[in-house]
């Protein structure tokens, strides 16, 4: 069976602040981290000795997840960091450059493996990927899909020959520009050989340098043009859009935790709710230990996380409460992410606790 690859070891910047206490693999949706759906996806399809680089926060992701044997699988972990001055500073070498790495230290890559990012949430029929690659013959295979021709500009596009024969890439073109409307999902099947043409020792890139290689050296390098559910987390906007569409029950396999007490209503255990003094309309979970005051309005879709305090006539519409979140008394947060250092709205302006320009009061419901 192929092996897993989960490329973990970037920054985030572009969904600062949410990866500001958290690398970008331990993002929540529905309370739990976008990586350990992947591994519960891979696990459905046999993969079980699954790599993961890391760098950046890389403590919080291997504190979590350990060996991987409560998803029935085993994990290992490559940090990727320099020693400056007597300090660890994190260093990634990019996607391919960290894969090579893996192969020089141990020789891991031994067999065909799938390679995913740890920032989208994917249905992919992995065993099927699997199979049409090695129908092909292919060194290495892409796991594209046709995304409408305006959004073309925020993917890396792929130009293909009848047979799915990858030809040349577009970074981003404008939708006038555009030869092609398929879509790198930063899924990808390599064979073995494919780390050979990585330069050891060496930060490098996957979509940038190592695929043009293939491509210049006319390998069989193809491209999988499948329909499934591809949910990225690129920017902060994504990650309140995927939620809005997770709460409203728009991804299948991604279920509401908690109790349904009412239609569209789910509650975690030991929270203080006055009801009969309250309005909220779903789609809304409540987690544990949360205080929602009389008068106080939730509107769905929205997610209250555990231990959060929202106090009397205060309005929450369309948002995502962190953990620990205390909504002062009359607020109203409006398609917003909160936690109890910042708010980010939809579009991603970020506002800080204490902010004297903002009139929106909120903070920590620990203390």
């Amino acid at each position: 069976m192929a092996k897993g690859m989960i490329l973990a070891a970037g920054q985030g910047t572009r969904v600062r602040p949410l990866t500001r206490d958290v690398p970008k693999p331990m993002v929540p949706i529905l309370g739990k981290p976008v990586m350990e759906y992947l591994i519960e996806h891979l696990a459905r399809h046999g993969i079980t000795e699954i790599m993961v680089n890391v760098a950046w926060h890389h403590q919080k992701i291997e504190e979590y997840f350990g060996d991987g044997r409560r998803w029935g699988v085993q994990i290992g972990y490559s940090y990727e960091g320099v020693r400056d001055h007597g300090d660890i500073l994190p260093r990634p070498m990019g996607s391919a450059g960290g894969m090579r790495r893996i192969q020089d230290f141990s020789g891991f890559f031994d067999d065909t493996t799938l390679v995913l990012c740890a920032d989208a949430l994917i249905d992919l029929d992995i065993t099927a990927a699997l199979a049409e690659h090695k129908a092909k013959n292919a060194i290495a295979s892409l796991v594209a899909m046709e995304v409408p021709l305006a959004d073309v500009q925020s993917y890396g596009v792929v130009l293909t020959a009848a047979d799915g024969l990858i030809e040349s890439f577009q970074e981003k073109p404008k939708p006038a520009e555009a030869k092609s409307t398929l879509a790198s999902t930063g899924i990808y099947i390599f064979e073995p050989a494919v780390l050979g043409l990585v330069p050891a020792n060496t930060i490098y890139d996957i979509g940038s340098q190592l695929f043009p290689d293939l491509v210049a050296n006319g390998l069989p390098f193809f491209a999988q043009n499948c329909r499934f559910n591809w949910i990225d987390i690129g920017r902060v906007s994504d990650y309140w859009v995927v939620l809005q569409r997770v709460l409203r029950g728009e991804v299948e396999s991604m279920k509401m935790p908690g109790r349904e007490i009412k239609p569209g209503v789910w509650v975690g255990l030991n929270t203080s709710i006055q009801w009969h003094d309250v309005q909220i309309e779903g789609p809304v979970y409540i987690g544990s230990s949360v205080r929602v005051e009389s008068g106080a309005t939730i509107i769905g879709p929205a997610w209250i996380g555990h231990g959060s305090h929202i106090r009397t006539g205060a309005k929450v519409v369309r948002s995502i409460l962190f953990e620990y979140t205390r909504i002062a008394a009359d607020m109203r947060f409006t398609d917003m992410i909160v936690s109890p250092h910042y708010c980010v709205d939809r579009h991603g302006e970020t506002l800080y606790r204490g902010d004297d320009t903002s009139h929106l009061r909120w903070g920590d419901a620990r203390a």
